[in-house]
């Protein structure tokens, strides 16, 4: 950049913190950059100066992608900074030839372009083109397909991709970290609130005043583990990482092994693959698709070596359908596989409520010994099973958040719910025990007279 180009661009004037994240694109030559910072600490600001001046360095095209669409037009395109000042503004008229409101795009008056898009719409926004440089704005929340289709375009036109983002859970975002912490090909600038100290003692007070200690935790502190706001299984995974019930998990082949599932027709279907053995539940092998027909699942379970026991599967098996006029549970025993029902009652006429199921999972967990490398897709999906949040009351919905780790950790539900229906020959009576029991505890043999906790049926 020339003397007048730096005059120009004056408006800009980054923090310290910041400036280790410029110098990796701008001056040492990095093609790949994590910034994973504390709320309001400046990434887009920062990005987006970071993008302005390597247009003008290298001549080319550049991409600012956000979650969506719309909020790119919102967050940066349209964004107003904290002094009034338009975002946009930071690149001065003098440097731009034209702008194109509508497809949120500017032509450099030295041949470069830069355009905001979403990862929404990464087909049609990303294939085709010729990118050079990409930064990343919260790409933990993104579509991670929109990377896998622009990192060969990029390492084609030796470019380079910058990722911003706040953690949320131990997502796609998290394993990326992981690669990089271990290459030297990597730049990864890590902070929290204490490396940055952005906001005033009393923004920073009144933050934690309306904040949990989990949001807090991963907003400000960047945690991956502590911070999946309203994780209903996280805390007991770490528990049983720590104590090594995590890592090689072989078949016993002298036990059968069970299956449990939570069947899609439009969504994914998982299927986890366990054995029973004593009081201890070994999680061997686990399965998730989109899009298939039954044939394809069991065809998976035919190619493995076990031998089978029992196969669970939701209440509503019965009731939707796979395909053209039969039920799924019809499709099933034509196909070989004899369904039973893990969220009911032994008669079959009642549904476990999905919170006692919730509730008869984490009980279960401390008991569970999963293969990490099998599993791996489970693991990730308990972790990040969670409840949604009602921002504007700032207070957790009832029912979990439906995303990516939902159906896996629906599958994990029915696993739990099953257990008393491993054994064979039980009645009613000792299968209710049973269940009573993985629910409620010790509590489970108190007359119901005394209770407050059992379930409305």
């Amino acid at each position: 950049m020339n003397v007048e180009t730096r005059i120009k661009l004056d408006k800009f004037k980054p923090r310290d913190y910041q400036l280790p994240l410029l110098d990796a694109i701008l001056n040492k030559g990095y093609k790949r950059v994590i910034g994973i910072w504390p709320r309001r600490a400046g990434k887009d600001i920062c990005g987006w100066n970071i993008i302005i001046r390597a247009a003008l360095q290298r001549i080319g095209t550049y991409f600012y992608v956000f979650p969506t669409y719309s909020s790119g037009r919102k967050i940066l395109w349209d964004a107003i900074n904290i002094q009034g000042m338009r975002v946009l503004d930071y690149l001065p008229n003098e440097l731009i030839e034209s702008k194109n409101e509508q497809l949120m795009r500017i032509r450099l008056k030295n041949g470069s372009s830069i355009q905001v898009i979403g990862s929404d719409n990464y087909d049609n926004s990303i294939v085709g083109t010729n990118p050079v440089g990409i930064v990343w704005s919260e790409y933990a929340i993104m579509d991670p397909m929109a990377y896998s289709f622009a990192r060969p375009i990029l390492a084609a036109n030796d470019g380079w991709s910058v990722f911003l983002s706040t953690p949320r859970g131990k997502n796609f975002f998290w394993e990326m970290l992981q690669i990089a912490e271990h290459s030297p090909e990597w730049f990864v600038h890590k902070l929290t609130i204490e490396d940055t100290n952005h906001l005033s003692p009393e923004n920073w007070e009144r933050e934690k005043r309306e904040m949990s200690e989990d949001l807090l935790q991963q907003e400000y502190y960047c945690s991956f583990s502590l911070g999946v706001e309203g994780s209903f299984y996280a805390k007991y995974i770490d528990r049983i990482r720590i104590n090594g019930q995590i890592g090689q998990v072989p078949w016993e082949p002298s036990f059968r092994v069970n299956s449990s599932w939570d069947i899609g027709v439009r969504d994914s279907t998982s299927i986890i693959l366990y054995q029973c053995v004593g009081q201890v539940i070994r999680i061997v092998d686990c399965y998730e698709n989109n899009k298939q027909g039954l044939e394809h699942y069991v065809e998976w379970l035919s190619s493995k070596p076990y031998l089978y026991g029992k196969h669970f599967a939701p209440f509503d098996i019965k009731v939707k359908e796979w395909g053209s006029g039969i039920t799924r549970w019809e499709k099933a025993r034509q196909l070989g596989i004899e369904f039973h029902i893990a969220d009911s009652f032994h008669d079959g006429s009642k549904k476990i409520g999905l919170m006692d199921g919730i509730e008869a999972a984490r009980s279960i967990i401390p008991k569970c010994w999963i293969d990490e490398v099998k599993c791996d897709r489970l693991i990730k999906c308990l972790e990040n099973y969670r409840q949604e949040y009602d921002s504007k009351n700032k207070v957790y919905k009832s029912q979990p958040l439906h995303n990516e780790f939902s159906h896996m950790a629906d599958a994990f539900r029915y696993l739990a719910l099953s257990q008393p229906k491993t054994k064979d020959g039980m009645s009613e009576e000792d299968f209710n025990k049973q269940w009573m029991k993985v629910v409620y505890g010790d509590n489970s043999s108190m007359p119901a007279v005394f209770r407050n906790d059992l379930p409305n049926y």
